[in-house]
């Protein structure tokens, strides 16, 4: 593969960037920090962890009505860089504020965490669309996997800068309540998201738009019922999106909840972050390889490898008991996750039209983000009846099934090119 120009450079330091938010403040310090307040007033583990997803859920529900509006409207020139600049910020200041929230204002804690996430999430519908304007086709796999492998080392250097601050006010070294070394970790996340952002801001620039009409976004809403028609219209699109919907609501949802239900089953802080930091720098050369056998093999049956891994997860999870227990469960998701992520992004990036990108990256995030309201609450609820969390993460099951199933009734990509040739002259 030749060199990377300095726009896909720019690109893929985004992952860089962002990947240091996903690790601290979704996965492994905020829920800990989270559920140690709710605790302290008074809330069961169970319920808290049911409050966890709840959250997480509102927050994608947020994002998954802004999306396809958004969407559209970003396809007119000079918007994209405007709103992926705004959601970016919104994500980062909140991200800041987490630090300076009392802790025994846990609701106010988890508020703020929803704006985080919907600034992550929103600015990843743009970043996303950004692909087709960085790179050509035939790198698209190589490059959207080197963003998600990046991500996870990039993420290691905020998180073990973290957790070592926060190890050594557990043991006293350092003058500090655990508390304290946990609002620091926030904003050393914040930072290193704002950071590392700058290079897409300076160097990445919308190359495929659509000219400026006097009504944006009275013509978004045409474009949206135009993007509908053009979904319905087209086999491949539209089943891949369905699949995408499932399998991808257990990826998030195993992702988000990992932190919680390691702490419910009594694995310690400590060795939970541990953990969640191998697993990052396991992931990475994971994600890479993934990329390579997608370009041998085909995205869609390495997507497929995929999901049937992430189905053993969660039988394997059913009966997990132990922290070595945790230690494989970890491990496992860490060799599929970068990949199933990097080469979804990648193959629907070959399917739409480029000039409408973030129109059909709107509906692949309002698919990817509406179907992660469901995971979560699903695992909640679970939770709350049972009693036991481990039943939760088994439930999630049905959502790989149907994926997989949804998936395989995908035409293969030579279909799939023809329907974006028809796309292209009906748009």
């Amino acid at each position: 593969m030749k060199k990377m120009s300095k726009p896909e450079r720019s690109w893929v330091f985004y992952d860089w960037a962002n990947s240091a938010y996903s690790i601290v403040v979704v996965t492994a310090i905020f829920p800990l920090y989270f559920k140690s307040a709710a605790t302290a007033a008074g809330i069961s583990a169970a319920t808290s962890t049911a409050y966890w997803g709840y959250a997480n859920s509102f927050a994608t529900l947020i994002v998954s009505i802004l999306a396809p509006l958004l969407g559209t409207i970003a396809d007119f020139r000079g918007f994209k860089k405007r709103f992926f600049t705004f959601f970016a910020c919104l994500g980062i200041v909140f991200t800041l504020i987490l630090a300076v929230v009392p802790t025994e204002q846990w609701l106010i804690l988890l508020i703020c965490f929803v704006l985080t996430s919907i600034g992550f999430a929103g600015a990843n519908i743009f970043y996303d669309a950004f692909l087709v304007d960085v790179t050509s086709e035939d790198r698209m796999n190589r490059i959207s996997a080197n963003g998600f492998a990046l991500g996870y080392i990039g993420s290691t250097i905020p998180f073990i800068l973290s957790i070592a601050i926060i190890i050594l006010a557990q043991k006293g070294v350092i003058p500090l309540s655990v508390g304290i070394a946990s609002q620091i970790a926030f904003v050393i996340t914040a930072l290193w998201w704002g950071l590392f952002t700058m290079p897409m801001l300076k160097n990445v620039e919308q190359m495929y738009y659509e000219e400026r009409v006097p009504n944006p976004v009275s013509a978004s809403f045409k474009k949206l019922f135009t993007t509908l028609k053009n979904i319905k219209a087209y086999r491949a699109l539209f089943l891949f999106l369905l699949a995408y919907f499932f399998y991808i609501d257990g990826v998030h949802t195993i992702f988000t909840m990992a932190t919680a239900y390691g702490s419910d089953i009594g694995i310690d802080s400590t060795t939970l972050l541990i953990v969640l930091f191998v697993t990052q720098v396991i992931a990475a050369p994971f994600t890479v390889l993934f990329g390579k056998l997608g370009q041998r093999f085909n995205e869609k049956r390495m997507i497929m490898v995929g999901i049937l891994m992430y189905i053993f997860i969660c039988i394997y999870a059913y009966f997990l008991k132990t922290a070595i227990d945790f230690w494989v469960l970890a491990l496992l998701v860490g060799t599929v996750q970068g990949g199933v992520q990097a080469l979804s992004r990648a193959y629907f990036a070959k399917l739409v039209p480029k000039q409408s990108s973030n129109e059909f990256f709107g509906f692949y995030n309002i698919f990817g983000k509406f179907a992660a309201i469901a995971g979560p609450v699903l695992v909640g609820a679970t939770a709350q009846i049972t009693g036991n969390t481990n039943s939760g993460v088994f439930s999630l099951v049905i959502l790989f099934v149907i994926g997989g199933v949804l998936l395989l009734r995908v035409p293969k990509h030579g279909g799939v090119a023809t329907d974006q040739s028809i796309s292209n002259t009906t748009h």
